[in-house]
């Protein structure tokens, strides 16, 4: 494959996004009856965009607009000439439907294959593919893209872990994908076998489907002896293979903006924020044919950077704080899940594996109960008798450090509760949701 789009300068990337841009308003011009309805209402025709920095002219595109049009209707082509049709679930009221010409299968599986590159993987490695096939976009997405760069491909899917296991030390793949989670479930069947990470073959992990903390990540690295990147997408957008980390650089994800040109708008007013600052992440497909989008709003919380001793040229964005929708106002406090994983990963002996519950009263959250686990050889270190008076005050003297660390670097007041470790509930492939109704 040729990556040398990757480090185009600035201005020759800027007005290859200016070409797309204008090519796709015409296109929608004449294909997309929603797109019309939403220029006339805006007052706008292809004659008001001439260049990239014309976009915030145009309207922004919510998921809602998607469930309005469910199942076809923002569709550009008609249904025979789709290759590929993806949904999803659907849990929250009508599911998102998403459409692929055979060019966009084309154009995810090269977006992806840039991806794995960037994540370290090179032709004739093996991806173990733990991401969910079927109507979401992770497993099959990864499996064409891994196959465009030159891999071969074992498309186990997530779940049965003990198998995930059996079959990594059998076939030994240098490369594995999953969510971060699943990933440390992984990690723990292998630990539970006495497989410590120099033993076992893989070398580059590619995760995403959820936000994530470099406490995760280290965590991963350590335990699977392997460098982990983070891979980043939307299905409305296009799948996983928005964006990527590159392996040796880490903490920050490359948008392949050649396809996919990104915005931060401020989650209140839906207007632009000066470059840098925090917001939320909107995406303009350039390339899309069966459905392309005019600034989707993903409702992501990243910003956006250029780094100037990076490998490429492409803008970068910094790791997903959280989704706006997740956002917990904890007595006037914004607080993501991610924040309150962050600041407990600073007090020793804690496990990455926790759940959140808010705490309300009068209608308002006051607190948050935290679940969380204790490392249990951190416990054995102790040398305390289980169900001892001393074993007892030392949990408790455990959970108020936690407490007191999220109070320091958070600012809000939490109710922790310590478990064993593996007591609470591990991911099993796919998302995790890490908050929980209150109680």
């Amino acid at each position: 494959m040729d990556f040398s789009v990757e480090y185009l300068k600035i201005d020759q990337l800027r007005s290859l996004q200016s070409e797309r841009l204008v090519n796709l308003i015409g296109y929608l011009e004449q294909k997309s009856g929603f797109y019309q309805e939403k220029f006339k209402a805006a007052g706008i025709s292809s004659h008001d965009i001439r260049s990239i920095e014309d976009i915030t002219k145009l309207p922004i595109t919510h998921k809602q607009d998607l469930r309005n049009n469910y199942p076809f209707g923002l569709f550009t082509v008609p249904k025979n000439e789709l290759q590929r049709i993806h949904c999803s679930s659907g849990t929250t009221g009508r599911p998102t439907v998403v459409g692929y010409t055979k060019e966009d299968v084309d154009l995810f599986s090269e977006v992806v294959a840039r991806s794995l590159n960037a994540a370290g993987a090179q032709p004739g490695m093996q991806l173990h593919n733990a991401y969910g096939y079927g109507i979401f976009t992770g497993g099959l997405g990864l499996h064409y893209g891994a196959e465009k760069l030159g891999m071969s491909v074992l498309p186990i899917s997530g779940g049965m872990t003990t198998r995930q296991v059996d079959l990594i030390l059998d076939f030994k793949p240098e490369v594995i994908c999953c969510s971060p989670s699943y990933a440390l479930t992984i990690a723990d069947e292998f630990a539970s076998r006495g497989i410590s990470g120099d033993e076992i073959s893989l070398k580059y992990a590619v995760l995403g489907s959820e936000p994530w903390t470099e406490i995760i990540r280290g965590h991963i690295e350590n335990r699977l002896g392997l460098h982990a990147t983070n891979i980043y997408g939307l299905s409305e957008i296009i799948g996983p293979g928005v964006s990527m980390e590159d392996w040796e650089e880490k903490g920050g994800a490359y948008i392949w903006e050649d396809h996919f040109y990104p915005e931060i708008l401020d989650p209140v007013t839906q207007q632009p924020v000066p470059f840098g600052e925090e917001g939320v992440l909107v995406i303009t497909t350039l390339t899309k044919k069966a459905m392309p989008l005019l600034r989707y709003w993903t409702n992501d919380i990243t910003s956006l950077y250029y780094d100037s001793n990076a490998k490429r040229t492409m803008v970068k964005m910094k790791p997903i704080l959280g989704r706006a929708d997740d956002m917990l106002i904890v007595r006037g406090v914004n607080v993501y899940p991610s924040q309150i994983e962050e600041a407990f990963s600073h007090v020793k002996g804690v496990v990455p594996n926790y759940y959140l519950t808010p705490i309300e009263k009068e209608h308002m959250c006051v607190a948050l109960e935290v679940d969380v686990e204790i490392d249990d050889q951190f416990v054995k270190d102790q040398h305390l008798p289980i169900n001892s008076d001393e074993y007892s005050d030392f949990i408790h003297k455990f959970e108020r450090s936690v407490e007191n660390e999220i109070k320091r670097r958070v600012g809000i007041t939490t109710k922790v509760k310590i478990h064993a470790q593996d007591a609470l509930p591990k991911c099993e492939g796919g998302k995790i949701n890490r908050i929980l109704k209150q109680k």
